[in-house]
């Protein structure tokens, strides 16, 4: 089931782009797909970024969950998010190169 169309994913990055500085986090590159997000970020070296994640996640599943209530029928127990998320530092790559790979993720391979 799709749960992050263009609209919700839209809103989930403004939501994410309104926390981050919060967190000393800016946003370089956003892409959905139908069950999950890839986003490109840089943050402070001080940054606790497990911490942001998880205030990013309850802010924006309640926020979400209240502004398009009819996502709440394809969500698995209540759950926008899952807990599990999967971070990977890219200190030496290009940013383009990553930025790259942010945007192709949401495209279907032929």
């Amino acid at each position: 089931t799709m749960v992050l169309d263009n609209l919700i994913s839209s809103r989930a990055k403004e939501i994410f782009e309104y926390i981050a500085p919060n967190y000393h986090i800016t946003l370089m590159e956003w892409s959905h797909d139908a069950d999950h997000i890839h986003i490109l970020f840089r943050a402070h070296p001080k940054t606790e970024i497990s911490k942001f994640i998880n205030a990013y996640k309850s802010a924006s599943s309640r926020l979400i969950k209240k502004e398009f209530p009819e996502v709440r029928q394809k969500l698995w127990n209540e759950y926008f998010w899952s807990q599990s998320f999967c971070l990977i530092t890219a200190g030496g790559a290009p940013l383009t190169v990553l930025k790259q790979y942010i945007e192709s993720q949401g495209e279907k391979s032929e």
